[in-house]
């Protein structure tokens, strides 16, 4: 092989390989394009979804302001029924007092009754 053939076969396969190398790197600026769009079509869809998201997080915390709103008038009522029933007992007590007390009124009222059928009336 003559020297211009080798200079021709080296000439050749650089351009190969320099054509190659170009189109591998076309092919990267192709793909990175590709990601970039890709990402960009993805952050736009995110923007759009922002506000309902941040709309279902404001629900929710409203919905857990109501529940331990909630839940803070349960217990000011059950503190409320605790008392009630204290008071009601104490009541109760006092309302028994009486009755024994009114029960003793009529049995001495019995007693000093001549006309009442007890054993006081026949004296």
């Amino acid at each position: 092989m003559s020297t211009t053939s080798v200079i021709v076969i080296i000439v050749v396969a650089v351009v190969v390989v320099v054509a190659l190398v170009a189109g591998a790197l076309m092919l990267m600026r192709k793909q990175r394009a590709r990601q970039r769009a890709e990402a960009e079509d993805i952050r736009a869809r995110a923007t759009e979804q922002e506000f309902e998201v941040g709309q279902r997080e404001a629900r929710a915390d409203e919905i857990a302001a109501r529940s331990r709103a909630a839940k803070a008038e349960a217990e000011a009522k059950s503190a409320q029924a605790e008392q009630l029933a204290q008071q009601a007992h104490v009541h109760r007590g006092d309302a028994a007092d009486s009755r024994a007390d009114l029960d003793k009124e009529w049995e001495r009222a019995d007693e000093v009754d001549p006309d009442t059928k007890s054993g006081h009336a026949s004296e």
